[in-house]
């Protein structure tokens, strides 16, 4: 099972983003997106492609559920 992480973009350039994952930033792929993103979208990051943009109403459950898994796996957030 393949699971993608959320990221905050905080740049974007063409069809690429810097993405915040808890502090670590990546350069992702934004050509696949159906929807527009902008500077502090929350998007779904799989092998360097955005793969979904996260509606806002969502983050915080995203967030919090994605936080849960690292913990149980002993991972720090």
């Amino acid at each position: 099972m393949c699971l993608g992480i959320p990221g905050q973009i905080i740049s974007i350039e063409g069809q690429s983003a810097i993405v915040d994952f808890w502090g670590s930033r990546k350069s992702i792929r934004l050509d696949i997106l159906e929807e527009r993103v902008q500077l502090g979208d929350y998007v779904i990051e799989h092998e360097g492609v955005a793969v979904r943009r996260i509606p806002p109403m969502d983050v915080d459950d995203t967030l919090a559920l994605y936080e849960t898994i690292l913990a149980e796996c002993g991972v720090p957030a």
